[in-house]
């Protein structure tokens, strides 16, 4: 038997003031999105805001539906976007952000499952790591260099051929 660890590194800004003066702006349009957000069932409200290469940024937020499984997370929102608008350009920055009706919004977090595997799909699609920048409205903000570090052992196209 061989034992295998998996580990990544990722910054750690006490609160949005911290960052570099465009992911400071990208984070705070991404608290902005999660008004758009249509999430009248968790009240959780997601906004993602993505700057690609070639300078656009395109936004979307969450949008829930009463038949639970038809929703879609503000992260896939935004790649299904980008792939139709601009389908070979590739995202540098996601800045997400949320705001809780139910609770805080103090901490970052991360996207689910789901997003993790269409983020990395999206990441091969382009050949370039995508870097996510998570806050909630206040708070502590993470900094990943590439979001392809939140899914080790991924699924890929390569397992299919």
């Amino acid at each position: 038997m061989n034992k295998k660890e998996y580990q990544f590194d990722y910054e750690v800004y006490e609160s949005i003031d911290d960052l570099t003066e465009e992911d400071k702006w990208l984070l705070d349009e991404a608290r902005e999105v999660t008004q758009h957000a249509y999430a009248p069932y968790s009240r959780f409200q997601v906004g993602a805001v993505a700057k690609l290469n070639n300078g656009e940024i395109i936004a979307g937020s969450n949008q829930e539906n009463a038949s639970f499984p038809a929703g879609l997370c503000a992260e896939r929102v935004v790649l299904a976007s980008v792939s139709s608008l601009y389908p070979k350009v590739p995202i540098e920055t996601i800045a997400i952000s949320y705001f809780n009706n139910n609770g805080e919004s103090n901490h970052p977090i991360s996207p689910c499952g789901i997003c993790r595997q269409a983020l990395q799909e999206f990441r091969e699609k382009t050949k370039q790591p995508i870097r996510l920048v998570l806050g909630g409205m206040h708070g502590k903000v993470y900094i990943i260099p590439d979001a392809a570090m939140l899914l080790p052992l991924s699924f890929t196209s390569s397992d299919l051929q």
